[in-house]
């Protein structure tokens, strides 16, 4: 008997209690929600926030003139093919336009760039063909979300695009091969993405 009356006060006692404890329960269990909601929707502005992409178009200098010299000029045709590169992207409409053209030393691969450089005002960064890969790195970094043009080299597009494309399969380029260009698309997180086209 007394045992029963025991468990009975013991019984009171716990139902009076749970009306006390339920809003800090609820209490505790709306601020975890909250919290939750909140972190997830800082993780998702996050991601949208660098779901930004750099657009990287590498390209071989155009023909070149086979005169023997160290640091040939353009031929007709490679003057033709510069002129065909400007009005490729030397286009200012809603699809905007490239932020920077970086070239070897080389005047060859200078020559190329020039008449795209003038059509948008801008002014060619001139790099050693073996810096260019690095040269690069550092563009993607000070150009992020932006579009830049690389006038490379056969030797030295295959790092340059490989170093890109976070491949090390390096893309071949033959000798006689001037009219190609790579177009690589660089987002802030994950892989990137490769296309070749001719003009």
């Amino acid at each position: 008997m007394v045992t029963m009356i025991g468990d009975r006060k013991k019984s009171l006692v716990a139902l009076r209690r749970r009306p006390f404890y339920s809003p800090v329960w609820l209490a505790a269990i709306g601020s975890l929600a909250a919290f939750g909601g909140l972190a997830l929707l800082g993780i998702a502005l996050w991601f949208w926030s660098t779901a930004n992409a750099t657009t990287v178009i590498v390209i071989r200098h155009a023909e070149q003139e086979l005169n023997g010299e160290s640091d040939p000029p353009l031929s007709e045709a490679g003057r033709a093919r510069a002129e065909a590169l400007a009005q490729l992207f030397g286009e200012r409409g809603e699809g905007g336009t490239l932020d920077v053209i970086v070239t070897s030393t080389a005047l060859r691969s200078r020559a190329t760039a020039a008449p795209l450089a003038r059509r948008l005002g801008l002014t060619p960064i001139a790099v050693p063909a073996g810096d260019q890969s690095e040269y690069v790195r550092r563009a993607l970094r000070a150009h992020d979300g932006g579009r830049i043009l690389v006038v490379g080299h056969v030797d030295t597009i295959p790092e340059i695009v490989a170093a890109l494309r976070g491949s090390g399969d390096p893309t071949p380029v033959t000798v006689s091969d001037y009219g190609t260009n790579f177009l690589i698309t660089v987002p802030r997180l994950g892989r990137s993405n490769f296309l070749c086209l001719h003009y």
